[in-house]
């Protein structure tokens, strides 16, 4: 009886064996059940995890992040970021030293002597990062720890169930066998190469100790029954998860009915493979659900892969865009942050073409915003130097504002308001204070001359018979062919010497005068068109000195002159080589001739222009 009790189990024993090659490519065995699991999972987590995409944090991001991490007690996970964003950050740090040594050495500095002590987000991010590996450090050297006091834990619990199998039968023993199973299961895991072997003489005690009693058969099927209602109930629970909407949580879940089902123990052998293949299917279902899921989360991230790829693509433009307009900076701005919206919805990347794609369009995306930051620091600091120009000019204004030097001070006020138009816009926030305390102050002085001018208006008009009647009498030289110099001379001192007119009719003997003018010098006998032109030349000039844009005026007559004598200087030479080249020819006389008399009419028109120009300067 005995032997055919020991062939039985024999042949049990053989059915578990057999059982759990069966599966070895697919779920394995029940005693297996736990590696399966942590190792599903940890790769369930790698692939769940989205990538974040740190490219394009500021060192103080990289600080608050490394803070946040070194609370996680989820090293992997620390690990994987830390390995990414070092790099990143000891770039920016490394950039930052660069420039500190630039301005340091630019400064009168010596290389040399340069030290760099970084700044506040260096040392938070330097101190997180320590404090990650010190509690990562402690953290494996308690879980060594742990796993050593596990170890005798359950090589303790393994002679105490040896001492309780050969032991005599005891009200108690299948009691204190129980408990010893209570305790096994509460103690964690130990190192990998005890783990087997511990397994292994455990259950191969189990095995023993039923074999050893007197009730073995009894107690066994019994306890066998109750372990097959909990494995009954645990693949209930399993079957559910096939509903759950998050995968995640249901590998989660699924991995801890797993452990529970490792550690309930044998049931009936005849309900243990249908148990087995019942808890079986519901957990491949899972995994089936997360295969799939696994597949088509790859190839979303390849249908995005292209997508960002793109966008990178089209983002290079932006890297060498340059402009001197704001709004044209502004539109650019539009469009690329139009394609960063566009990328933001994309959403992840493969990991492994991921940093690579990312690098380049937030590089060129970091580049375009450098170089518009750039434009507006410029712009702020011309903006600002404009401010200062313009308070010199509200605090010349103030100066003139109570003067009564009415016409000096109109003209120099109005002088002082074209400069101000040259003068380009100031920040914005003092745009309209500058403007309103420089307006006033010129408001106020041309009031109080409108005012005064009431009281002219009188004599205004007399000044307009006056100077009609100075037109009147160079007209009637003119037309009587009595014009002279002199008396152009003694006429137009006496002209703008009168004073002003009425407003409306500025233009109009303003007009009248110069062509009367124009008029009176081409009549005077005996002049050469030289001669003629230097007088216009004098006229305009004494007419300009009473300007208030007489300066510009000027300057730009005295331009254009330059020019001329350039044009002709330059055409001289032109003709001088050419006459050369000519001289060495026997047939040439006649064009050496024209080039020569090209060459006179050029000096003389040379001369005069030297004169105009030498004229303007006495002005």
């Amino acid at each position: 009886m005995e032997m055919e009790r020991e062939k039985l189990e024999e042949k049990a024993h053989a059915h578990e064996a057999g059982v759990a090659e069966n599966h070895v490519t697919t779920l394995h065995s029940e005693a297996d059940l736990s590696d399966r699991d942590e190792t599903t999972d940890e790769h369930h987590d790698h692939h769940e995890e989205e990538h974040v995409d740190y490219s394009h944090y500021s060192k103080q991001q990289f600080a608050e992040l490394v803070k946040q991490l070194a609370k996680e007690d989820n090293f992997k996970k620390v690990d994987t970021i830390i390995r990414e964003i070092k790099p990143l950050y000891d770039e920016l740090r490394e950039k930052e030293r660069a420039e500190a040594l630039t301005k340091f050495v630019a400064s009168g500095g010596v290389e040399e002597d340069f030290e760099y002590k970084g700044d506040e987000h260096d040392n938070v991010f330097d101190a997180n990062l320590k404090l990650i590996r010190d509690r990562k450090a402690q953290y494996f050297k308690q879980q060594e720890e742990r796993k050593v006091e596990n170890l005798a834990k359950k090589q303790e619990i393994l002679e105490k169930l040896r001492v309780l199998s050969d032991s005599q039968d005891t009200t108690d023993q299948f009691e204190q066998f129980k408990e010893l199973q209570r305790q096994w299961k509460s103690i964690g895991p130990v190192a990998g190469p005890q783990a087997k072997t511990l397994w292994a003489n455990y259950h191969a005690l189990l095995d023993r100790f039923y074999d050893n009693q007197s009730i073995y058969f009894e107690l066994k099927e019994l306890d066998r029954k109750r372990n097959l209602e909990a494995k009954l109930e645990l693949c209930a629970r399993a079957e559910k998860l096939a509903d759950v909407e998050i995968i995640k949580d249901a590998i989660r879940e699924l991995n801890e009915l797993h452990h529970e089902f490792k550690h309930l123990g044998p049931v009936p052998k005849d309900d243990k493979e249908a148990v087995w293949q019942r808890f079986k299917a519901a957990s491949d279902a899972v995994y089936a659900r997360r295969d799939a899921y696994l597949q088509n989360l790859q190839q979303e991230l390849h249908v995005n892969l292209g997508s960002k790829a793109a966008l990178s693509e089209s983002v290079q433009e932006f890297i060498s865009f340059q402009s001197d307009r704001i709004k044209e900076w502004n539109q650019k701005t539009k469009e690329i942050l139009d394609i960063q919206k566009q990328w933001e919805v994309i959403g992840g990347l493969p990991r492994a073409k991921a940093k690579e794609v990312n690098k380049k369009f937030w590089s060129a995306f970091k580049t375009f915003f450098n170089n518009k930051n750039a434009f507006f620091k410029k712009l702020d600091e011309e903006r600002e130097h404009n401010l200062q120009l313009k308070n010199e000019l509200i605090k010349r204004a103030h100066e003139l504002r109570e003067s009564n030097e009415w016409e000096k001070t109109s003209n120099e006020l109005k002088s002082l308001q074209l400069k101000w138009k040259d003068i380009g816009p100031v920040p914005e926030k003092f745009r309209e204070k500058v403007f309103k305390e420089f307006k006033d102050a010129c408001d106020y002085f041309f009031e109080q001359k409108r005012i005064q001018q009431g009281k002219m208006e009188d004599e205004q008009v007399e000044n307009l018979k006056l100077k009609e009647e100075i037109c009147t009498i160079l007209e009637s030289h003119t037309v009587a062919r009595t014009a002279s110099h002199e008396t152009l001379r003694e006429l137009q001192d006496k002209f703008n010497a009168i004073g002003f007119v009425p407003r409306k009719d500025i233009n109009a003997i303003r007009t009248r005068y110069h062509e009367a003018v124009e008029r009176f010098i081409n009549s005077i006998p005996g002049l050469t068109e030289n001669e003629k032109g230097k007088i216009s030349l004098e006229n305009q000039l004494s007419d300009l000195r009473n300007d208030p844009m007489a300066d510009r005026k000027i300057y730009q007559k005295e331009q254009v002159i330059r020019k001329k004598i350039s044009k002709i200087e330059s055409d001289i030479g032109l003709w001088q080589n050419n006459l050369e080249f000519f001289s060495r020819s026997q047939n040439a006389e006649k064009v050496r001739e024209e080039f020569n008399e090209k060459i006179a009419t050029a000096r003389e028109h040379l001369k005069q222009l030297k004169d105009q120009l030498r004229l303007l300067k006495t002005v």
